[in-house]
């Protein structure tokens, strides 16, 4: 008897919670959601990279995030959408030279007390040893439901968080681009797979509803807007840009925060249920913080809400002054670090060179690649626009402009008739046929009218990346842009004068990146599968390109960069006009 009454007062007991719980469901609710996106590193208030004070770093976001929490402690969420372990010289200091220390990533995002965030393509090249160790060390879940442990078919991150706030149950689904074996290395992903997004936010948006039962579903994805971003398409299985896909074609989303393309964005879709979802993008390199406010309204179980989004410019925002003090001593460490000299330059080294023809600049990697391969042939290209070395004396600051990412470097086998074909879809991608000197030499972006599309400071955009241009050193080679893509490269001989052979196998000195298909030179421009890629590779270099361009210049202690003439774009003529129109185009504009 005993037993039955007990068991009639544990039901009684559980009733009694869920009817409270139902009723203790606010009528009406204010939330606030902050987000960060790319922020590459961009911790302090100062760029290291330029030696200069930042105007807009996490800096201002600990400003913005205080004074909300301070008046509205239990409405504020702050959220982070991955690629924050590399851009500046503090991520590689503690990265890779200082790896006792709590990693300044982990720092910073602890100190702003972030409730989520999600994992990026740039965090997982960081390798094993460094984001194994930041998950340990983050205070708030790192989130990403498709990048699935291979040995248990289970996220290898965690999927999803939970956050209550002023009475509101959200979930947050975390999602990581697909595009990650395309780009990097088996070893820095290594046990992991990276599957489809819209699959995998199906599977993980039914499971969250049915056993969470959220009041919102946010969706963290590092990915971008435009799914057709590199010659994909909407059914293209394991799309890299797949944010929209899901917005519109996954329903349950509320709130989607993209990342990974650097493009601002705010917009309000209609997903193909017929509901809406708002979907904000807040840039990179904590230039923006995406700012949405949500006012939720209680009917019956659910909630109808009403969703406003902004990006907020931070550079016209004050900074906290307690978190810049708070980090002024890892700065300093830093500082210390990247200011140790290595060399010196007799000249100055310009990358804007290197974005039309042959350069010092491009020259210069080449020429480190093939003393640090032996291989017979390099591939190169610049890295950063506006990249600049002073004549005089260079530090370890210098090389994060010269080389900006932490890429790899690899000795794989092309045939001779393989080179030719890469460098065809290169220069396809760089330049424009020319019919006279008159025309643009570059491939320059146009709407649908013809006309040029250009950026905030009017210059014309390119209509390829510019790191996804390439040239090549060791042998010697006309590019004639008077002809169509496919037609235009004529390979002479190796750089020696030994004649080139299209049908022998040549070792050449390729990034990561573009080894492991960035960029499609191999995939597109060559037709290589994934497995023959990895069949092609001969050696895999142990340290990252930036550290031998390092170690090269102290050996040398003095360099006198010059270009190695071992290419000439055709008609000369052609090309120095072409090249003198482009640079104001793109450098000049006002």
């Amino acid at each position: 008897m005993k037993i039955k009454v007990c068991s009639l007062l544990t039901v009684f007991i559980l009733a009694c919670g869920l009817l409270v719980s139902c009723h203790s469901k606010p009528e009406k609710a204010r939330l606030t959601i902050y987000c960060t996106t790319d922020v590459h590193g961009t911790v302090f208030d100062y760029d290291l990279k330029r030696d200069r004070p930042n105007k807009s770093s996490l800096a201002n976001v600990a400003a913005i995030i205080k004074s909300e929490r301070n008046n509205r402690p239990d409405e504020v969420i702050l959220l982070d959408n991955g690629d924050i372990l590399q851009g500046q010289p503090s991520n590689y200091y503690y990265n890779v030279i200082d790896t006792a220390e709590t990693n300044i990533t982990a720092q910073a995002m602890n100190y702003l007390h972030y409730d989520a965030g999600s994992v990026g393509n740039h965090d997982i090249e960081a390798g094993h040893p460094v984001y194994d160790k930041l998950k340990r060390e983050f205070h708030h879940p790192w989130l990403s439901a498709n990048a699935v442990n291979t040995a248990t078919g289970e996220p290898y991150f965690q999927p999803y968080a939970i956050i209550h706030r002023n009475g509101i149950k959200i979930a947050v689904l975390g999602l990581t681009t697909p595009g990650i074996p395309k780009w990097l290395p088996k070893h820095l992903w290594e046990g992991m797979e990276f599957r489809d997004m819209i699959e995998t936010a199906r599977l993980w948006v039914s499971r969250i509803q049915t056993e969470e039962q959220p009041d919102l579903l946010i969706g963290l994805f590092h990915a971008g807007f435009d799914y057709e971003y590199g010659g994909e398409k909407a059914t293209t299985p394991r799309n890299e840009n797949a944010s929209l896909l899901v917005a519109r074609q996954v329903d349950g989303f509320d709130l989607i925060i993209m990342g990974h393309d650097h493009q601002g964005k705010v917009e309000e879709i209609t997903n193909d249920a017929g509901h809406k979802v708002v979907v904000i993008d807040p840039r990179s390199h904590a230039s923006f913080l995406g700012k949405v406010d949500i006012d939720l309204t209680r009917h019956g179980k659910k909630y109808d809400k009403t969703i406003h989004a902004q990006l907020i410019k931070l550079a016209n925002t004050p900074q906290d002054s307690a978190y810049i003090r708070h980090f002024t001593p890892a700065l300093e460490k830093v500082k210390s670090y990247i200011d140790t000299p290595i060399g010196t330059f007799s000249e100055v080294l310009s990358g804007r060179d290197g974005i039309f023809g042959p350069s010092a600049f491009t020259d210069f990697i080449h020429n480190v690649q093939l003393a640090t391969t032996g291989a017979d042939v390099s591939f190169s290209t610049v890295l950063q626009m506006d990249a600049r070395i002073e004549e005089g004396a260079v530090t370890i600051r210098d090389m994060f402009n010269l080389y900006s990412y932490e890429n790899g470097l690899y000795v794989m086998n092309f045939t001779g008739e393989e080179i030719d074909k890469y460098l065809e879809y290169a220069y396809g991608l760089q330049y424009n046929t020319m019919r006279s000197a008159n025309d643009h030499l570059l491939n320059f972006k146009t709407d649908e009218k013809g006309n040029p599309v250009k950026n905030s400071r009017g210059a014309y955009t390119l209509a390829h990346p510019f790191f996804n241009f390439s040239c090549a050193a060791g042998i010697r080679y006309t590019v004639d842009v008077s002809k169509k893509s496919g037609e235009r490269v004529k390979i002479l001989s190796l750089s020696d004068d030994t004649p080139f052979d299209p049908n022998k196998t040549y070792k050449v000195a390729i990034n990561s990146y573009r080894g492991n298909g960035g960029g499609g030179h191999l995939s597109q421009g060559l037709g290589w599968s994934k497995e023959e890629m990895e069949k092609r590779i001969v050696e895999i270099k142990p340290r990252d390109v930036r550290y031998y361009i390092t170690e090269y210049i102290r050996e040398k202690k003095t360099l006198h960069p010059q270009c190695r003439n071992d290419w000439k774009v055709i008609p000369g003529k052609w090309f120095k006009q072409g090249k003198e129109k482009g640079y104001k185009l793109i450098y000049e504009a006002h």
